[in-house]
């Protein structure tokens, strides 16, 4: 289930919330997990008999992980983003290298690249347990009303 903290920082919610807790947050980086249920409704049709997380769903994960961030580094700043919305705005690059399973669980390390007016450009990686390298994504997000 997801943290108070990660609830408070993003608008996603069930059935659409990928982050589960935020173990790592400074101005570096931000370390998210996620548990894959084996429940999740995707799995019934991704795929019947043998199921794999989506990779698009993997990338949303990162995503919101990274709003988090975004949300996180711009408290304090006088600006009000209660009527804000983090967005996709671009996806550079993806690599997908290992399949994640019902029953485990990923790590989701986003770390900043640069801010270009509204637009922060990020990096994003996703790890299993045993700490093998699942995504590698580059993309930015923006905050919109």
């Amino acid at each position: 289930m997801a943290s108070e903290q990660v609830l408070k920082s993003i608008p996603h919610r069930p059935p659409f919330l990928f982050v589960d807790s935020v173990e790592e947050l400074d101005a570096e980086h931000v370390l998210t997990k996620r548990e894959i249920r084996a429940e999740e409704n995707f799995f019934e049709g991704h795929y019947p008999g043998n199921p794999i997380m989506p990779g698009v769903l993997l990338c949303e994960a990162v995503f919101q992980s990274a709003a988090i961030y975004i949300v996180k580094q711009m408290e304090g700043s006088g600006e009000d983003f209660a009527n804000k919305t983090p967005v996709l705005a671009r996806i550079l690059e993806a690599k997908f290298k290992q399949m994640v399973r019902p029953g485990d669980v990923v790590s989701i390390e986003v770390t900043p690249k640069e801010v270009m007016k509204n637009f922060h450009f990020m990096r994003g990686k996703v790890r299993n347990e045993s700490g093998k390298l699942v995504l590698a994504i580059e993309f930015a997000l923006t905050l919109v009303e």
